[in-house]
């Protein structure tokens, strides 16, 4: 225990506020009673008490080490560290408070970004919504543009067809114009008649309608060139070339090549409804070759010429083509005339085929015809100038000419002039009707 001289308690009053300040602000500690300790590490300080008196003195007790050389210490030198601390701790408490400002700064701009979040999420949900909304907006206008194009397929549709009629009646009048003996009955339509029945009105032909050009032959016309038939009953009339000199007359003619002035290689469709020049190279069309065909018997006639100008025939006694749901399936057999036969025993019973409809032989040969794998006559192909021929298309991958195998033994010879045609098996030529 110390006691201290009276001209010492001003000093001593500055030691013991610091000594209570330290206490109050460090340990939060009743400052009447208490022990501060000076700690290790070398501190000067060691350990002191103080005690607030009855008589209001103060009593300050200081237990301190003694210094290396065995002397009590210099308690004054304390208030140094003292003041130190209470420096530093002032200092970190300016900086506990400058970082509780930040912390709340931080916290509201935590509640801000929260905020904004929300804010974000339903924006989002609100897109979301529109964009569900515009999607099936834009399905529905999908569907609605899906429809108005069939529909104008559909119109389009029945424009190509009353168009076609308009050109039959056309024809028909031509038809009528040109056999004033020709009676055609076109049976008006009735209130009962659905409006497809209106558009394909029944058309029925009189018995002095020609139905291929053996029917004008008999009429007694002699003279080779354009005439209109009626095959058979509900179809319309048909423009044909009609031969009235080979070996009798009365042939009807299918297809003619001359001088490669029109290309066979053409569509499913062009094939099946027809197209060229019938004065010069033509194919008639696989749909009338059926109505021609289905009517009776024929025979169908192929003549070839060479680029020597030599002619060969072939004959066959039964030809006939069946309708479209059997892919113009060819029949025909009984074969002779003047040169080999490379049609009938390898091309019969064949269905037709184009080079839109994916067949091989067809894309290699560039045109269409009663394909098998792939031919040894093909009257549709290429028309080559000067006989031999090597394939002048991108990428050939085969024969593509104008060909008849067993004329050189080859299908790289291609034909200067051919043509099909038929008539009545049962045909006779005669001088007049």
């Amino acid at each position: 225990m110390a006691f201290l001289p009276p001209h010492c308690t001003p000093l001593l009053g500055l030691w013991l506020a610091l000594c209570i300040l330290l206490v109050r602000e460090v340990h939060g500690e009743d400052p009447t009673s208490h022990q501060i300790g000076g700690g290790g590490g070398g501190s000067q300080c060691g350990d002191y008490s103080n005690q607030v008196m009855e008589d209001g003195m103060c009593r300050l007790v200081a237990t301190l080490p003694q210094t290396e050389d065995q002397r009590c210490p210099d308690m004054f030198r304390c208030t140094d560290e003292v003041s130190y601390w209470l420096h530093e701790n002032e200092e970190r408490k300016q900086q506990i408070l400058s970082l509780r400002e930040t912390i709340s700064e931080l916290q509201e701009e935590l509640r801000n970004h929260r905020h904004r979040v929300k804010v974000l999420e339903l924006q989002s949900e609100e897109k979301t919504r529109i964009n569900s909304s515009l999607e099936h907006r834009f399905h529905e206008l999908e569907t609605h543009y899906a429809e108005a194009t069939t529909l104008v397929h559909l119109q389009g549709t029945l424009i190509y067809d009353l168009q076609a009629q308009i050109h039959n009646l056309s024809r028909l009048v031509e038809s009528v114009r040109r056999n004033p003996g020709c009676m055609i009955n076109i049976v008006g339509t009735s209130p009962q008649m659905s409006s497809e029945e209106a558009l394909h009105p029944e058309v029925q032909h009189v018995r002095n309608c020609p139905i291929d050009c053996a029917s004008i032959y008999y009429n007694g016309v002699r003279r080779s060139g354009l005439y209109t038939v009626v095959p058979s009953l509900g179809v319309m009339p048909v423009e044909v070339y009609c031969d009235m000199e080979t070996e009798g007359g009365g042939w009807t003619m299918l297809q003619r090549r001359v001088d490669g002035s029109v290309t066979f290689d053409r569509s499913w469709r062009e094939y099946k409804d027809g197209f060229g020049d019938l004065h010069s190279e033509f194919w008639l069309g696989n749909d009338h070759i059926h109505d021609l065909t289905s009517q009776g018997d024929y025979s169908l006639r192929i003549d070839l010429e060479d680029w020597s100008n030599k002619h060969k025939h072939a004959l066959y006694q039964s030809f006939s083509v069946d309708g479209e749901d059997s892919q113009y399936c060819l029949h025909v057999s009984g074969f002779s005339g003047t040169t080999e036969d490379s049609f009938s025993w390898y091309h019969d019973k064949q269905g037709f085929s184009t080079p839109d409809t994916g067949n091989i032989c067809a894309e290699i040969s560039h045109g269409g015809w009663w394909y098998n794998q792939c031919f040894y006559a093909n009257l549709n192909g290429v028309y080559y100038r000067g006989g031999r021929y090597s394939p002048k298309g991108k990428n050939p991958l085969g024969p593509d000419g104008i060909v008849w195998y067993s004329w050189k033994d080859s299908d790289y010879y291609s034909l200067r002039k051919v043509s099909m045609m038929i008539r009545p098996r049962t045909f006779r030529p005669r001088m007049s009707p």
